[in-house]
């Protein structure tokens, strides 16, 4: 059973289940292959790999890892960066098609309710997330992800194995633009069962079409008389009307949703609904026997259909009942009119209701491939979907031709990851032993082959020979098959039938109606009366040319099928294949409800136990020398941009440059071999490392330029708010705003008073005076809504005493601040006035300051932010009340006099604050055009760790009263910027209607639930000659060094060092201390300055420029 600890399945600690990839598996049979995918169902993980192939268990409830999160999580990552999932089955066919030029399909398969059809939207909806686009781009996507629900409505009904069983085939062609846009597309439907729309078995249902119609409401509803189900004989067979988890209501708008989206018109939407209804109303036409003729029982059932089909009553009624039937004798040719029993009266009506079904949904698909046609393909992924294999009580011809399509598709999963495998290696010259596997292309034969003749070539045969009457034409089938077939190992017949050993086990084909549904013929009265409809929709379905000569044998749904299927094959062998096996875990459809007895059986016959042993034995990886070339090439200056030699040598010089074990690759004759995922990975990072080193020098060289012009604009606009007011300093001029110089990305402790998305646009530490013109640090940040000022209290009590923390000191709205004064010289001086008490700052940077809160004051409050300049400033200070309650209090002076140093001297004396200050540059002075290399390294350094350091250990206008701080080391300039080293490492038709009959509605008796139904073809099938073949397979045991020889202990990198030149003291929990001459260890360097590195078995950061690299 599972675990009880519930574990969320992304998170770090994340809970082993089993393994991720069953190659790892150390012991490789069918139980521990059953075992390992229990114990992830059970933990609700429903994936696992098999190297390249994906293993699905259906969950049978919904889970929660398909939310946008993941798509981010997945896209761009390695196969085995994250947890197995589809949509890193998805994204690695979405890149190769573009890296590698070439299409791509992802095979799904699996039997009936292993979640196909589920699997195929989520590959489509990942595509559609991650693939870029404009307007247009978008509505292919629309059209893409809304025909599922529209052809599901048509072609998908409630099966007893699955409740959304696709009763079609679809291979949706998906077309990309060079830059990987989704632009166009292609649908190809195969053999939709019309046989479901006339009768269902027990406990099934019609398709959903039929049901969502009936929750339609309003006037038109009563336009096509639509009432409850079980007034409807084709409806109303079966008893099941509703299914769980399926909401018709809801489901009907989501296909009336997407109609508009594919481009069918309003009208048109109308006239598919009409058919629909009409399709309904034909089934209530009953049939009674008159002298030996069929005669329509009650004529009232004709009107309703007539009218929805816009033909005549009596037309209607005539074309049912007779049939004109083409004679030739003696050279002569003469028509003749046929009265029909009953029993062909009512397989006319069948055939009419069946055509009119199927040649919409043909409609649907056409538009929705005119709606995303595209002239000419530049790339293409494929992914198919289609109906799984399947057994039931009484199997048919349409269960027949899935199984066969079914088939077919394993055979393409065995030549291309057995078979052609093996057969690669040794074309290769590559050392391989041989692993045995059941080929089911012995099975495939059977089926279609035409020498010796198949089962399809047999049936084709019978159908030719049959003519107007089909009357023994099934018992003469089966009396052939035994004749010519019969010595087959895959075959045996039985009193009614016939089975066949198919890959998945026995399955017994009942051969009623065998030949007359491989005919598929629609009879010529029928064409002409749908052609006579006064509805041009309808028309257009029926477009026959009836006047044409016949020439040779007429096609059969036998030989359509097989064509189609050999065409799929030929389509899927020119892409690049992906696969993924869904596997059904019970017949309940419950959750977490593990049938042993049905896995297993799934195992064997999808032969995962031999998928894993060609895997483990052979290589992960295969490219012809051109193709690895052309790829990795920018590893080396070689082979950049073009190997000039053999292309052989060339990929020895790639695999030597990046250390590769001899163990780990392979040189074939045309093509290299790499082993394990693991080298593979090696190469990606190290060619995405290049690519990633070359991008950074364009964008930095692009973002160096585009900073200039941002920098010189935003100088130039601060400078006019002081220019004729106020001196300036001669390094402030033209130096580059940065905006956070206390880094904020590394001080949560700061962000955590800030609202989640409230963005920073100025930080910085500035010196704060109080009443008594005392000097303390705070932290100013400015928002576009507030000015906040941290500071920082010690904790009186708690775990955390004595310990300092951030405490918010004061928060101003952008609202309330009635204005700003500065002196008129070059001091950093400044006041924030506001109505209860005002703040007298000072910062380095109070030109940056300025500008800025000007900008966010004015977008604030639609006016411009008073700015007043005078030596003689007076400002409010706090003055605490009764209960604390802060208020105005007295106040005080500030004075600004010159001197002849540059460094302000302060003198209080009272309440009055005296400010000593040299000359600056002249107030007209303006910035230069042009930045200075020097001012722009200066605006680096202050990045991140503070202001930079005066020359003897004090910032710029710092005196006596404010002591030099963990920001004014007195040795050497430490670099100041951090934020860059932690983003590396973060990186990742209107009418009147007729009267409705109302009595005499004939019903087919409907089962009670009492009735017990024969179930046995829901057990686990006979595996037959195919499961006896499989088995003698695997009890071959492999030879001894099959699996992947156990690799060499890697030698340990030698770890470069460095010598401290100084001693150092850590001024932060996350940084190193040490001594002159001891020896560190580098991890990390970076371009800021602060180097990480491990000293004493500790990581931490430390400046660059304190050491000497050894």
């Amino acid at each position: 059973m599972g675990s009880k600890q519930k574990y969320h399945w992304q998170s770090h600690n994340v809970k082993q289940s089993g393994v991720d990839d069953m190659v790892l598996l150390s012991k490789i049979t069918e139980a521990a292959i059953m075992e390992n995918l229990k114990k992830r169902y059970m933990d609700d993980y429903i994936f696992t790999y098999i190297g390249p192939v994906l293993i699905s268990v259906n969950p049978f409830k919904q889970v929660p890892y398909f939310t946008d999160k993941e798509v981010e999580m997945y896209q761009g990552s390695a196969q085995y960066e994250n947890p197995p999932h589809i949509y890193a089955l998805a994204d690695n066919m979405y890149r190769n098609m573009l890296i590698d030029d070439e299409n791509q399909c992802v095979i799904i398969s699996g039997e009936s309710g292993a979640g196909k059809t589920v699997a195929a939207k989520y590959i489509m909806s990942y595509v559609s997330k991650v693939s870029g686009g404009g307007p247009k781009v978008q509505h292919v996507k629309d059209i893409i992800l809304l025909s599922n629900p529209l052809l599901e409505a048509f072609g998908n009904a409630k099966t007893v194995r699955n409740n959304n069983s696709s009763r079609f085939g679809k291979y949706f062609e998906i077309q990309f633009s060079r830059g990987g846009e989704p632009d166009g597309g292609k649908i190809s439907n195969f053999l939709l069962e019309k046989s479901r729309v006339v009768s269902q078995n027990p406990n099934e249902r019609n398709f959903h079409i039929f049901y969502q119609l009936i929750e339609l409401q309003g006037e038109q509803r009563d336009f096509l008389g639509i009432t409850s189900p079980d007034y409807y004989t084709y409806l109303n067979q079966s008893g099941a009307f509703k299914v769980d988890g399926i909401d018709d209501k809801k489901d009907f708008e989501e296909t009336l949703k997407a109609m508009p989206v594919i481009g069918i018109s309003e009208e048109d939407q109308t006239m598919v609904l009409q058919i629909v209804a009409g399709v309904l109303h034909l089934g209530n036409i009953n049939f009674c026997e008159a002298g030996n003729y069929a005669a329509v029982e009650n004529e009232d059932f004709l009107a309703f259909p007539a009218f929805l089909l816009g033909i005549n009553q009596g037309s209607l009624k005539a074309k049912l009942t007779s049939r004109k039937i083409d004679s030739k004798w003696g050279g002569k040719s003469e028509t003749i009119d046929v009265t029909l029993n009953v029993e062909q009266a009512v397989y006319t009506r069948d055939a009419l209701a069946k055509a009119l079904h199927s040649r919409v949904f043909d409609f649907l698909v056409e538009s929705i491939n005119k709606a995303i046609r595209k002239s000419h393909n530049e790339y293409s992924m494929g992914v198919l979907d289609i109906y799984g294999f399947e057994i039931f009580q009484k199997n048919g011809f349409e269960q027949f031709c899935i199984n066969f399509v079914n088939e077919k598709l394993q055979q393409i999963f065995i030549e291309l990851t057995l078979k052609a495998e093996q057969e690669e290696y040794v074309q290769e010259g590559i050392k391989w032993i041989a692993i045995d596997y059941f080929n089911n292309k012995i099975v495939c034969d059977l089926i279609e082959s035409r020498n010796p003749p198949g089962i399809m070539c047999v049936m084709d045969d019978v159908c030719a020979t049959m003519h107007a009457k089909s009357e023994g034409a099934d018992s003469t089938l089966l009396q052939k098959l035994r004749t010519q077939i019969g010595t087959h190992e895959h075959f045996n017949s039985w009193n009614q039938g016939f089975i066949v050993h198919h890959y998945a086990g026995k399955v017994s084909y009942d051969v009623d109606y065998f030949c007359e549904k491989n005919r598929d013929v629609l009879f010529t009265d029928l064409i002409e009366l749908m052609q006579s409809s006064q509805l041009p929709f309808i028309q257009g379905r029926f477009s026959e040319n009836l006047q044409a000569e016949k020439k040779g044998r007429p096609s059969t749904a036998g030989s359509k099928i097989k064509k189609q299927a050999n065409n799929l094959v030929a389509t899927l062998m020119k892409c690049t294949p992906h696969y993924i096996r869904c596997i059904k875990p019970n017949e309940t459809k419950k959750s977490r409800d593990w049938e042993d007895s049905r896995v297993k059986h799934q195992v064997e016959y999808l032969g995962l136990r031999e998928n894993i042993r060609v895997r483990r034995a052979g290589f992960a990886y295969r490219r012809p020398f051109r193709k690895f070339l052309q790829r990795y090439a920018i590893l080396t200056k070689e082979t950049w941009p073009e190997w000039r030699g053999p292309e052989q040598d060339g990929v020895k010089h790639l695999i030597a440059a990046v250390c590769m074990d001899a163990d780990q690759y392979q040189l074939g004759s045309s093509k290299v071999f790499i082993k394990a995922p693991e080298s593979l990975f090696l190469l990606e990072e190290m060619r995405e490392r290049k690519y990633d080193g070359y991008a950074r020098v364009i964008q930095k060289a692009w973002r160096k330029h585009v900073s200039h012009k941002r920098n010189a604009k935003m100088r130039e606009e601060a400078s006019d708010i002081l220019l004729n007011k106020k001196e300036r300093r001669k390094n402030s001029l033209n130096r580059n705003f940065v905006g956070d110089y206390i880094g904020l990305d590394d001080r949560p402790e700061i962000r955590q008073f800030l609202d989640k998305r409230e963005r920073v646009d100025f930080a910085d530490r500035v010196n704060k005076y109080d009443r008594r013109f005392k000097c303390v640090k705070r932290d100013l940040i400015l928002t576009p809504k507030h000015l906040y000022l941290i500071g920082r209290e010690k904790v009186t009590k708690g775990a955390e005493k004595g310990q300092l923390r951030e405490v918010i000191k004061r928060c101003l709205e952008l609202e309330k601040i009635e204005g700003v004064t500065l002196s008129t010289l070059q001091d950093d001086f400044l006041i924030i006035h506001e109505g209860q008490y005002d703040s007298l700052l000072e910062t380095v940077f109070k030109t940056e300051l300025i500008s800025l809160l000007s900008k966010r004051f004015e977008e604030r409050c639609q006016r411009k932010l008073t700015v007043k300049f005078s030596n003689s400033m007076e400002f409010k200070v706090r003055n605490e009340g009764w209960h604390g309650i802060p208020r105005s209090g007295g106040p005080r002076q500030v004075m600004f006099t010159l001197s002849q140093k540059d460094e302000a001297q302060l003198r209080p004396s009272g309440k009055v604050l005296t400010v000593y200050i040299g000359p600056g540059l002249p107030k007209n002075s303006r910035p230069n055009r042009r930045d200075s290399s020097r001012n722009e390294r200066s605006a680096r350094g202050t990045r991140g760790r503070g202001r930079p350091p005066g020359p003897h250990g004090l910032g710029p206008g710092y005196n006596q009263v404010c002591q030099p701080t963990r920001d004014s080391p007195t040795r050497p300039t430490q670099p100041s910027s951090r934020s860059s080293l932690q983003r590396f490492s973060r990186r990742l038709s209107s009418g009147e209607a007729p009267t409705l009959p109302r009595e005499g509605v004939p019903q087919r008796p409907r089962p009670t639930t009492q009735q017990q139904h024969n179930m046995d073809f829901m057990r686990v099938p006979d595996k037959g000659a195919a499961g006896t073949q499989r088995r003698m397979s695997q009890e071959r045991k492999p030879p001894p060094g099959g699996g992947r020889p156990k690799p060499r202990p890697k030698p340990k990198p030698r770890v470069p060092q460095c010598r401290a030149m100084y001693a150092y003291d850590a001024q932060d929990t996350d940084e190193l201390s040490f001594n002159a001459e001891e020896t560190i260890e580098i991890i990390r360097e970076d371009p800021s300055g602060w180097w990480m590195g491990r000293l004493r078995g500790k990581k931490g950061l430390f400046p660059g420029n304190y050491v000497e690299k050894i």
